[in-house]
């Protein structure tokens, strides 16, 4: 009897440090790809678009979309799916003369990053066909919550309603993206902080 108590306190104890193993090395592989994107990925500069405030129920964080979030059509290039089912979307983006990237093409089939062009990828999202294609197709690709300490998400809500947000972000080869850092303009008319 007390053989067996001590097989399975045993047995208890190697199923528990089993399981702490195998969490610690997911969310260590989890982490492993935002870092990777991090660090390696090519860096772009973003210009958010006002979006509907946040819901607060879910933490503080801010709602970001882009001028790609809700995408013309007309820049899709290559065929369009005819049956209905969950896409991705490939969009190659290039810089502006202020430093910012847009969206030149997209496709739902991967498109080849070049000198001066990234493609990023969009989430998996619902598509329907349709006899007439939308002018508009809406995508997430990953870069539209940003995440910030307690009581600071009002001012950058504010910032992002006035076109006065950067993103910075960080796209890979295979069109992963992530967010590196936001940078908040002055508003129009102030002066710039100065460099310390």
């Amino acid at each position: 009897m007390l053989l067996d108590t001590h097989l399975t306190r045993r047995r208890l104890i190697v199923a528990a440090l089993l399981a702490a193993g195998l969490q610690t090395g997911i969310l260590a592989a989890m982490m492993k790809g935002s870092e990777d994107i991090l660090a390696n990925g090519t860096p772009v500069t973003l210009k958010t678009v006002p979006v509907d405030p946040r819901d607060l129920l879910r933490g503080e964080y801010v709602v970001l979309a882009y001028d790609f979030s809700a995408l013309d059509t007309a820049l899709i290039t290559g065929e369009w799916p005819t049956e209905a089912g969950d896409q991705t979307l490939y969009v190659a983006l290039v810089p502006d003369a202020d430093g910012t990237w847009h969206a030149a093409e997209a496709s739902f089939f991967p498109l080849i990053p070049s000198e001066g062009r990234v493609v990023i990828r969009s989430l998996p999202f619902r598509f329907e066909p349709s006899a007439e294609k939308p002018s508009v197709l809406r995508a997430d690709y990953g870069l539209e919550r940003y995440y910030v300490p307690e009581g600071e998400g009002k001012a950058l809500e504010e910032a992002r309603n006035g076109s006065r947000i950067l993103v910075e972000a960080r796209v890979l080869e295979d069109g992963s993206s992530r967010i590196a850092s936001l940078r908040v303009l002055p508003p129009e008319g102030a002066a710039a902080p100065s460099a310390p």
